[in-house]
């Protein structure tokens, strides 16, 4: 009898311990940051938003501070809502807070545990940046130009003539850029497959990492050992992946080839290549370095220049003043990256573009301590997820007045790039935080800025945006609030009248594009005919 006692004291202590360890899970620890009020098991992730996440994270920032928690079932999310808070944590102390949390859904099975973007900080993951750093650093960035220089020509052609495609025309402009700097071999269409598959199957990955089904697998891994059949979000995910591993292998064994045959133009692969005799990575992973760049580049430069074009449309006497400017400074022939230190109201535009509609709005994928640190009093444990809140540092009122009407003045003083200014020890003076922080900041970040320089300079030199018209002739005017949702967001699409300033300025445009056309291209492939570089 007192031994079945005994056992039954035991059995019951364990039950009661494992019910208080369930129970614990959803609990936010007393010396966690605070934030919103929590449920057992489930803690914040009921409350979490479907869509427009951006603004529910600016609401808590206001409410709970620069620094505030989430507990997401068996996780813990930090989130950054001040520049003070990542220049602290993401920057000064990166070696702590430069890994990744697990993303079973995003990062083994869509990537194969393959991903730039979402893979854990070690040294796999730094000899893959240094790689990339080596290969698009600032000294290597100006080399690019020609290429720029090239493919705003055929954007701006292509926009004369079928204007109200100016999504497409901006996508294959970004993306041709993309595959002329990274493989060597250049976009001439829209319609190729190819780059149709890119942008929808970026747009499908961030669905896919999003969906309620996708949080509860990542926070409860138990859920993993489900059939297909019950979690169709991973069926999807394995799929995703199967497609995405054939273009982005397609897409680095032509390069290779190409190597091999002598007949590439100068690009990222062909130092990739060298890397990889030296290193001895497989070709799988080689594809998933190229092919990360090739998303990152293709869609965040598309897609704020998308942005900068509704900024025009719904503030046209920020366009007119700009293009007095423009005017002024080059007269009667395009822009040039040579201009580019004359025009500051462009980098100002430019700048204001990226914190006015920031396309990584929630900071892409966030950061996660290697080991427990402190903060103004605060816990953050290990393991725990770390956010740089871009919406709602960009919006900051404090930081800039007014923050969601668009105004390029906000940037008058500024002189700095966009790198200079994130490495700036003084978080209060940095421009803005799109490009993120630390030693996951976006390694292209120079390469970008020259593409959107000249991007938005003969532009706004070439073209006037105005509203487009309804059936009944009134003007439609798009909302500014109305964004896309996942990793990456721009406006949601909207119809607008691009047209040419004049005359003069079309004809340039033409005669510009059928020259390069005519002597840089092949008249079949539409490819250079020799590499500029």
């Amino acid at each position: 009898m007192e031994r079945f006692q005994i056992l039954a004291t035991v059995t019951a202590t364990l039950i009661a311990y494992g019910l208080f360890r369930l129970l614990s899970i959803g609990k936010r620890p007393k010396d966690y940051p605070p934030g919103p009020p929590t449920l057992p098991l489930l803690g914040n992730i009921h409350q979490m938003p479907t869509r427009d996440a951006h603004l529910q994270f600016e609401k808590w920032a206001r409410e709970y501070g620069d620094i505030y928690s989430l507990i997401l079932g068996t996780k813990t999310l930090i989130v950054l809502s001040s520049d003070e808070a990542v220049k602290e944590l993401l920057d000064r102390r990166s070696n702590n807070f430069s890994d990744r949390q697990e993303m079973y859904i995003g990062q083994t099975l869509c990537s194969d545990s393959l991903r730039l973007l979402m893979m854990g900080y070690g040294p796999r993951w730094r000899g893959i940046r240094k790689m990339v750093h080596h290969l698009l650093n600032n000294t290597v960035a100006p080399k690019y130009v020609p290429y720029q220089m090239l493919e705003t020509k055929q954007m701006l052609n292509d926009l004369l003539g079928t204007p109200d495609d100016f999504l497409q025309h901006i996508r294959r402009y970004s993306n041709a850029l993309t595959t002329s700097m990274v493989f060597g071999w250049r976009t001439p269409t829209y319609a190729d497959a190819k780059i149709q598959q890119l942008f929808e199957g970026f747009s499908e990955f961030a669905d896919i990492n999003q969906t309620g089904t996708a949080a509860l697998i990542d926070f409860f891994p138990i859920l993993r050992r489900f059939p297909d059949w019950l979690l169709p979000t991973q069926k999807k995910a394995k799929e995703l992946h199967r497609v995405e591993r054939k273009l982005y292998l397609d897409h680095w064994l032509r390069a290779k080839k190409e190597i091999r045959d002598g007949t590439i133009n100068h690009c990222f692969c062909v130092g990739m290549a060298e890397a990889q005799k030296k290193d001895e990575f497989s070709d799988t992973q080689a594809a998933y370095i190229s092919g990360t760049l090739l998303e990152a580049g293709s869609d965040t430069t598309s897609s704020t220049l998308y942005a900068f074009v509704q900024a025009m449309l719904l503030y046209p006497e920020v366009q007119r003043y700009a293009q007095q400017h423009i005017d002024k400074v080059v007269g009667d022939r395009l822009p040039t990256m040579a201009d580019q230190p004359n025009l500051p109201y462009v980098r100002m535009l430019m700048k204001e573009t990226l914190r006015w509609c920031p396309t990584t709005i929630l900071g892409a994928v966030p950061h996660a301590a290697t080991n427990a640190d402190t903060f103004k009093g605060y816990l953050i444990p290990k393991g725990a997820g770390v956010m740089n809140n871009v919406w709602a540092i960009n919006m900051d009122p404090a930081r800039s007045p007014d923050p969601r009407i668009f105004k390029p003045d906000r940037y008058k003083d500024d002189h700095l790039g966009l790198y200079d200014s994130a490495s700036n020890p003084d978080g209060a003076k940095r421009d803005q935080f799109t490009f993120g922080a630390g030693r996951r900041i976006c390694p292209g970040m120079h390469v970008a800025e020259r593409s959107l320089l000249l991007g938005i300079s003969r532009f706004l030199w070439t073209f006037e945006v105005r509203p487009a018209l309804d059936a009944e002739g009134r003007e439609i005017w798009p909302d500014q609030e109305k964004l896309t949702q996942g990793f990456v967001c721009m406006p949601e699409e909207f119809p607008a009248r691009i047209t040419p300033r004049s005359a003069e300025k079309a004809t340039l445009v033409r005669r510009e594009w059928e020259a390069a056309d005519r002597d840089l291209l092949d008249p079949l492939t539409k490819q250079w005919v020799h590499s500029p570089l």
